[in-house]
This record gives C-alpha cells, structure tokens and sequence, in this order.
C-alpha cells in the first residue's frame, strides 16, 4: 500500500496512511516522516497494532529516549515508555491520571530538550460517539511569524528561564491530583535551566517561539514585573485559536509530535468511569543539539539502526 501524507485542514497535523509501524522503518520513509513532522507539527499514523517494545522501538529511530524523572507508572521492564491512565485496580493506579492538563511543551525545563513525543491510544473514552480526552496543540512557527516586528525586536537574543517544577505543582494544587511532591532527589536532577526565547527549528530552519505556560517562569534579562508582563502576553498571544489544532483519538492510533514546533494541552473532559489508557515514548532532541544543549553544526538525520 502505498504512504500516504493527508495535511489536517487546520493550522498542524496530518495523518499518516499505508503504514505499519511495528516494522521496521527504511531509510527513504523515516526521512519522509522527519520532514513531515517539521512542516506539520503533529502527525497521526491510525489502526496501529503495537506491543510495549514495538512502541520503544520506533519511537528510538527519532533520538535518545527518556525516562521520566518520577520514575513511575513505567511499562515493566521497558522505563523508557510511560502509562498514562485514569483505570485503577484494586485500588491501585495503573498509570498517571492527569498527565499534560493544560498548555505546555514537553522537557523545556531540562538541558538537552524533547524532540518529539509517541503516544499509542489503547482506550479512548468515548460519550455520545464522541471521543473525549483529546489533544489540543498550537503552531508555534506560527505563534512567532504573527508577533508584531516591535515584539520580535524588543525580545531577540533573550533568553527565558524554564522549571520542572512549576508545571508540577500546579497539577497538584489546581487539579486535586494525586502526584505526589517531588522528593529532594527528584527536584535536585531537575534544576532550572533557561533557553533562547526565539529558537530556528532544526528541521524548517525557521524561527519558532520557545515560551510555554507549563514551565517558563522567567525572561532573565528583565525585572520579575517586567518579566511577568512578557510572558502573560506571550503566553495568551500562543494560544490563540487561530494557532490551536486538537487530534480527535481513536482506539490504534500513534500520534506523534515535535515539541519545539508546538505546545500542546491534554483535554481532561473524561470521568473515572470514562476509561483512558495510552502509552507513551518521550525523545529527545539528541539529533540536533549537543548534550550540553547548544546546536550541532549539522543535524543527524539519519536513521537510527539497531
């Protein structure tokens, strides 16, 4: 069959058809795949089949995978792929409830960013044929060609400070979760760490905005009341409608997306008894920025071969 690339009618995404994904990929379709998440921002490949492994393994062929930093809700024997849930049994959770609640982009609090992140829906809830915990997202290309030339000015060569923290404990605090407070240990391999406010996206070459309300705390070339007026009007500037496109889940669906070409928001309009179960594969942006997190002169596009 042929590979399919149908563009979403919105501002991101595009579904992916004539795929399976639990073989192995070749050189010229990871390639096609890697460019078209750049352009499109989100990607959807439905009616997947896949085991635990088969969701690490071509997860992997975008970059170095992470481990979450709570160390919880893991596939057994495989830390690189996370659970998140809201099924519990006998009275224990099956994986995290409350995971990405509101607009964020992944592993912008740490040095080494996230490239993408795979998530494979097992159960979707559903309420009058309508799928519900969907994924919403915002262009975030677009979020900086739409400032105004004034703002892009006022704010290049800035740098904004981005925390683990502050994400986590707003969940805790706003969404009664369950999360528990990050331990010492926890907190101590998560320090803050600040990134350019304006990034060129390794694979468009283009500038995005690299500011989220899930984590940036700080822009730290200005006064905190400075620096508190910026982000608010950073941060309701991203996430205007004209930017926002939402995935509508179906049971076998992968969905991927780039992190640094977007923000994105887990839409929690499901009940208990509404059952959720995805996984999840988080990668790491190791094909375009040193460990350190400075750029590589030139990206590794290659595919990662075992």
């Amino acid at each position: 069959m042929t590979i399919r690339i149908v563009p979403s009618q919105a501002t991101l995404g595009a579904r992916v058809e004539g795929l399976d994904l639990s073989r192995p990929l070749s050189g010229d379709v990871f390639q096609m795949l890697l460019q078209a998440l750049g352009r499109h921002g989100v990607l959807s490949y439905p009616k997947q089949q896949l085991t635990p492994v088969q969701l690490r393994d071509f997860s992997q062929n975008f970059g170095r995978l992470e481990v979450n930093v709570a160390g919880a809700y893991q596939e057994p024997g495989l830390p690189e792929v996370m659970v998140l849930s809201n099924i519990v049994e006998d009275g224990k959770p099956l994986g995290l409830s409350d995971a990405g609640q509101d607009w964020h982009t992944d592993m912008s609090y740490a040095r080494m960013i996230a490239f993408t992140n795979v998530l494979y829906g097992i159960k979707i809830p559903q309420r009058d044929g309508q799928p519900l915990g969907n994924t919403a997202f915002c262009n975030m290309h677009a979020a900086y060609d739409a400032l105004p030339e004034a703002w892009k000015k006022r704010l290049e060569g800035m740098t904004v400070l981005h925390d683990f923290d502050k994400f986590w404990e707003m969940m805790r605090r706003e969404r009664g979760s369950s999360r528990p407070a990050l331990t010492p240990v926890q907190r101590a391999a998560r320090p803050p760490v600040s990134h350019s406010v304006f990034l060129e996206h390794p694979i468009t070459g283009r500038r995005v905005l690299y500011a989220n309300p899930g984590y940036a705390t700080r822009i730290n070339e200005m006064d905190a009341a400075e620096s508190d007026e910026v982000l608010n009007f950073l941060f309701k500037h991203q996430t205007q409608e004209a930017f926002t496109y939402a995935h509508r889940w179906e049971v076998g669906d992968l969905l991927m997306w780039d992190n640094m070409g977007t923000i994105h928001n887990a839409i929690p309009d499901y009940r208990p008894d509404e059952p959720r179960l995805i996984k999840r594969c988080q990668v790491m942006a190791t094909r375009f920025f040193h460990d350190d997190g400075t750029p590589r002169a030139v990206p590794d596009t290659r595919l990662e071969t075992a």
